[in-house]
């Protein structure tokens, strides 16, 4: 993902009004991320944790998306947890189910899409052994790095399509 500013990433977003977009906490240090290790840019609000940000590449411009965390979703501490966008194993609480509304008029009547995510949004960084997972009994995938890029992005794309389901759609 090439680097982006505070003004791009704020006019990506395609489920929240534009005062709501003004209003999100970006994250620090956005000059020292891995710009090069990502297919997209994921954080959680250390504000607000059941929220969370992503703001990815799409067509030839961004697509910003708010996720919450549903209320009363219980999580166990003891089971093992995959994230369904890249598939790496957590354990506990290293995956969260966030939320999305819905783009457009599905999304201002309460329709929401949701997906369990790596709870800290570093997708790329699992993908890429830049960052490693806390599971003890790690399991070995044999699919090469370059297939699991393209697995991560062929998951992130078929969320963000949920996303817009039902309106044009936004490059």
């Amino acid at each position: 993902m090439d680097p982006v500013g505070e003004k791009e990433i704020r006019a990506s977003f395609v489920n929240c009004s534009k005062g709501e977009a003004s209003r999100i906490s970006l994250p620090v240090r956005m000059a020292e991320l891995p710009w090069g290790d990502l297919d997209f840019l994921g954080w959680r609000d250390p504000g607000a944790p059941d929220r969370g940000y992503l703001v990815a590449p799409r067509g030839d411009g961004l697509m910003g998306v708010t996720l919450r965390v549903p209320q009363g979703v219980r999580r166990s501490f003891t089971k093992t947890t995959v994230c369904s966008v890249c598939v790496t194993g957590h354990p506990g609480s290293g995956v969260s189910l966030l939320a999305a509304r819905r783009a457009g008029p599905a999304g201002r009547q309460g329709n929401t899409v949701g997906a369990y995510f790596c709870a800290d949004l570093a997708c790329s960084l699992y993908v890429r052994g830049r960052k490693r997972s806390q599971l003890a009994a790690r399991y070995e995938e044999t699919l090469p790095v370059e297939d699991r890029i393209q697995r991560l992005t062929g998951n992130l794309e078929g969320f963000l399509d949920k996303v817009m389901e039902g309106e044009a759609a936004r490059a």
